[in-house]
């Protein structure tokens, strides 16, 4: 049995179209997955405090996913929550915490204002106790 030649380009063609159809999905989603931002904290920064109206520089900080260490060997690592707030607890002592918001970590520089959490108030994030500012180390 013979298929009629209108039959087998009308096959073709819609062969053709479905497989193209795939094509371009699939490049649509992996162009997209190659262009999403990062949501968490990575690379090295300065870390820099105000006080009396100027910043001073304290020390390196490497974060990596959801840790981060200071250069400085004395000081322990700390741990990253992501959230609303990223949220660094045991930023230099165990009572501070640093929370940024999350709009800024693409930013090469990042502020941050500390929180004691032996504050008096309901909430300690509603009280700052400090701020300062996380200056990215390309």
């Amino acid at each position: 049995m013979k298929i009629p030649m209108q039959l087998y380009s009308s096959l073709l063609i819609n062969t053709v179209r479905i497989i193209m159809k795939y094509l371009v999905l699939l490049i649509t989603l992996l162009s997209i997955n190659s262009y999403q931002k990062t949501d968490k904290l990575n690379g090295r920064y300065n870390y820099v405090i105000e006080e009396n109206d100027s910043y001073i520089q304290k020390d390196k900080i490497t974060f990596k996913d959801s840790v981060f260490v200071f250069d400085n060997k004395f000081m322990p690592k700390g741990k990253i929550s992501y959230g609303n707030k990223i949220l660094l607890d045991n930023f230099m002592n165990i009572d501070l915490i640093i929370s940024i918001d999350k709009e800024q970590i693409t930013k090469d520089t990042i502020p941050f204002f500390m929180h004691d959490k032996n504050s008096l108030s309901a909430n300690y994030l509603d009280e700052i106790v400090g701020k300062g500012k996380l200056i990215r180390i390309k």
